[in-house]
């Protein structure tokens, strides 16, 4: 079944530069479980699009519905509790609090949650486990490598268990070896069940989805079922 319905959805931006649009009457369908990755050059929309299933700002048209709500037809408190149980948001910076240890980061998630003190720690540390760095809990960010700090932002994103994960060039800032294991975790978070939409300029990580679609000027140009294949990626 389809876990996201985007109908029609654009998204202008005005300022002192004039009128951008981000977006331009994009439909898609995701079905539960997907791995989607979302290329395309600079400025094309793929950040627009992962901001606007993120319920972090509102499309000027359109709709999206996620597990059968209306996003934008929620209220200001509705969208935010939707966020936080339906959402996880991996970043390119990590958003880490540097005075934390890597499991108090991934417990940040559980502060508004109405959960015992050992359950939320319980959660952490699982998360920390899925991403196989649970032998690091005790560490600050400035102890762990780009990739584990990295580890650690996706092991936080999953803590409230989200039908959802956004990642936002999760591996733009690494390196090559270190991305692969990045997109390692990744694909292995897919296997078992969870649906990603990931937001990269890196062709190489075409051969981890399931499916990719290209943007540019804001409208999907091009849209691929099936790993190994290559999307005329640009950016």
């Amino acid at each position: 079944m389809s876990l996201i319905e985007i109908r029609e959805l654009s998204k202008r931006y005005t300022g002192d530069a004039g009128c951008v649009e981000a977006l331009r009457q994009v439909d898609l369908n995701l079905e539960e479980g997907t791995f989607l990755g979302v290329l395309g050059p600079s400025g094309s929309g793929k950040s627009t699009l992962l901001t606007l299933l993120g319920g972090l700002c509102h499309p000027t048209s359109g709709k999206i519905c996620i597990d059968g709500i209306d996003l934008y037809e929620l209220p200001g408190e509705k969208l935010a509790d939707f966020r936080r149980e339906y959402v996880g948001f991996v970043f390119q910076s990590f958003n880490l609090v540097p005075y934390l240890t890597a499991l108090e980061n991934v417990m940040v998630p559980l502060a508004v949650r109405a959960l015992p003190s050992r359950e939320k720690r319980t959660r952490a540390e699982a998360a920390l486990d899925a991403v196989g760095l649970g032998h690091r809990c005790k560490h600050l960010p400035n102890q762990l490598s780009g990739g584990e700090q990295e580890r650690v932002a996706i092991a936080r994103a999953l803590v409230n268990d989200p039908p959802l994960l956004l990642a936002d060039e999760p591996t733009g800032s690494l390196d090559t070896e270190t991305s692969h294991e990045i997109m390692g975790v990744l694909s292995a978070l897919h296997a078992a069940g969870q649906t990603i939409v990931m937001v990269t300029h890196n062709r190489e990580n075409l051969d981890y989805f399931d499916r990719a679609i290209q943007l540019r000027d804001g409208r999907i140009v091009e849209d691929r079922h099936g790993r190994s294949r290559r999307l005329q990626a640009q950016g």
